[in-house]
């Protein structure tokens, strides 16, 4: 009992150490499963271990294990289905088609080359035959958002830059496990009848076997999402039971693709996730929220498990040059290669191509993967073992560790090292000069269209989905977003926000939004409008009140909604600076907004405005109603 509830009892303090330390989850979850695993034995007593080799021992076919037998493979298989699903579920048709041309590039071009030459490098350093080489290829051509986000949401890069290393995680993780799936499904049916002949030996049985695999799997988990939505659009599932009824599906389309065709199922997940995402499937946000956090927790388990279940003997496997060289072509020759070949004619300039080249570590899925068919392809050699035949797929026992290693190496060089390499490059954003507005409605998408007219960054972010639909269409850079969640935080394509306003109309929302955002988005000033409570007393005025003392966000909408405009009037000094808020102060319908200076930098006023110092050349720039020419 102590070692089944540790494993979910580590796994999540790990997930709490990533978050804590701000480093991808897999790498304290792997360490820590080595720790308690094959490593446990150097750190616990003899009297803890109770004469056993590790502390938590998975024992994939043994008996006296935590899952005997078949259990662990069956678990594991099981697990990768659903964490599968999960990425098809993030696979778009809209977001492939309008991506840029180097994303597509890198996932076609650049997938291509990793494929290729690692395989290359993987038979001529290791040894490995064609078939695992082009097996372990296949693992490690994918960069998974689990890895790629923890890294770039603590670098302010680029938003070029980060937003190509964003998109080819997202969009490369389900494609790169549908073509480490076919490789294994091809290779597995290269094996004939005595077992003695296989590992990679073409034969038409095999390409037969192949491709029914594959029709099958296309078609079955297509079928499968459309009797999905309409079962859930005809309301013949209750709302409350719409999450578990989706998991259950999930499992059936996985166990029953695979009686149909052995070991079809992870390719029908793929593909049910993908075709899912992609039609119109009603309360599809809250199947997808769900369907994350149980990956969390799987993924949690999951990699403890596999962690511990590799052995010293394994491990050992990597101390030589063989596996070290290996690694260093992965990083330093064949990504840089697929890079520089997908960026051709492109936007990109050297170092950012570098940068580039020089971040891709791998992840869950090829981890997961490799363990899963790690775990085949030696249960296929045992059984030959038996029956007298020759090993179908002799080197098998490489396969997982050297993908955990190339997964293991990557996320601690990338971890360690982005932020110097992007420094170095200049690819690091040295000040972030955008704001992020808090709330969407019409008076904040007019105070962003003037900063975006004036060519400054700006972003919004609501929980309103009509304000955000509004903020897109009109061409603003808006996200539809709940504070209270951590997401946003995540989102890498505000690394250079440096200033915030919070503008919505709860005081309670503003004062929250500046406490928990102020730190990653207001590194350069946090504002927020003033409390109606706040107006009416003039000692109670913050110092992060936005705009003027007077006007509360009801002042503020009404401005917007009756003269949605913005003015600029030059002022040659203080004295005069000052006067000009007096009279806007005590004008109904008038609000200053801005300084501007001679370069057309923006500035924005805080309620106490008078403390504003004013240089030569300044304008002051107010919203609302014209002021009179006499008055100015």
């Amino acid at each position: 009992m102590l070692e089944l509830a540790s494993i979910i009892i580590l796994g999540i303090f790990a997930q709490w150490l990533a978050w804590r330390f701000k480093v991808p989850a897999i790498l304290p979850l792997i360490l820590i499963g080595l720790a308690v695993g094959p490593f446990s034995p150097y750190w616990m007593s003899e009297e803890f271990l109770h004469g056993a080799t590790k502390w938590l021992n998975p024992i994939h076919g043994s008996s006296n294990g935590l899952f005997p037998g078949d259990n662990l493979y069956y678990f594991v298989e099981l697990s990768i289905g659903i964490i599968l699903f999960e990425g098809g579920l993030t696979l778009k048709r809209h977001e492939i088609s309008s991506i840029g041309n180097i994303v597509g590039k890198l996932i076609s071009v650049g997938s291509t080359v990793t494929f290729f030459g690692a395989a290359i490098a993987a038979h001529y350093t290791i040894g490995l035959s064609w078939s695992l080489s082009f097996l372990f290829s296949g693992l490690i051509i994918v960069t998974g958002p689990t890895v790629i986000a923890p890294i770039l949401r603590n670098i302010p890069l680029k938003k070029d830059v980060a937003n190509i290393l964003k998109w080819e995680g997202i969009l490369i993780d389900p494609i790169g496990a549908l073509v480490a799936v076919l490789v294994y499904e091809f290779l597995r049916y290269t094996i004939d009848d005595t077992g003695a002949h296989g590992g990679g030996s073409f034969s038409a049985e095999a390409l037969k076997h192949f491709l029914t695999l594959t029709l099958e799997g296309l078609a079955f988990g297509t079928i499968a999402a459309y009797a999905l939505r309409e079962v859930i659009k005809r309301h013949w599932v209750p709302h409350y039971l719409m999450n578990v009824f989706t998991l259950a599906v999930v499992l059936l389309v996985f166990v029953g693709s695979g009686l149909l065709v052995s070991d079809s199922g992870l390719l029908a997940i793929v593909v049910f996730g993908t075709v899912l995402a992609n039609i119109d499937l009603p309360n599809m946000e809250e199947i997808l929220y769900f369907k994350e956090s149980l990956a969390v927790l799987l993924i949690s388990m999951l990699f403890i498990l596999l962690a511990a279940n590799i052995n010293i003997e394994d491990l050992e496997l990597l101390v030589n040059w063989k596996a070290a060289l290996l690694f260093l072509s992965i990083i330093l020759i064949i990504r840089p290669l697929g890079v520089f070949l997908s960026s051709r004619n492109s936007t990109l300039v050297l170092n950012e191509k570098l940068f580039i080249s020089w971040v891709g570590p791998r992840g869950i899925v090829a981890a997961g993967i490799a363990s899963l068919f790690g775990s085949k392809l030696m249960k296929l050699n045992a059984e030959a073992v038996e029956l007298g035949n020759v090993v179908p797929f002799p080197g098998a026992e490489w396969l997982t560790p050297l993908v955990f290693m190339i997964v293991l190496g990557t996320v601690l060089l990338n971890a360690t090292t982005a932020s110097l390499i992007a420094k170095l490059l200049g690819v690091k954003i040295t000040k972030s000069n955008g704001t992020l507005i808090v709330g969407a409605s019409k008076a904040s998408r007019l105070l962003a269209g003037y900063m975006k007219s004036q060519n400054l960054p700006v972003a919004l972010i609501d929980s309103n989905p009509t304000n955000v639909a509004k903020a897109n269409e009109e061409g603003l850079q808006a996200y539809q977003v709940n504070i209270y969640a951590d997401e946003i935080r995540d989102n890498i394509e505000l690394n250079n926000m440096g200033y915030l306003i919070a503008l919505t109309g709860s005081n309670d929302v503003n004062k929250f939004a500046i406490n928990k955002l102020g730190e990653n988005f207001g590194e350069n000033g946090t504002f927020r409008i003033i409390s109606s409570e706040e107006k009416n007393d003039s000692t109670s005025i913050p110092e992060q009140g936005l705009f003027s003392p007077t006007d509360d966000f009801i002042n503020f909408s009404e401005v917007a909604r009756d003269y949605p405009a913005f003015h600029e009037v030059e002022v040659e000094s203080q004295d005069r600076y000052e006067a000009i808020i007096d009279q806007l102060n005590t004008l109904e319908k008038c609000i200053p907004v801005f300084i501007k200076n001679k370069e057309g930098s923006l500035r924005i006023i805080g309620s106490n405005s008078k403390k504003e110092v004013i240089a030569d050349g300044d304008a002051l720039v107010y919203m609302g109603k014209p002021l009179q020419p006499t008055t100015v």
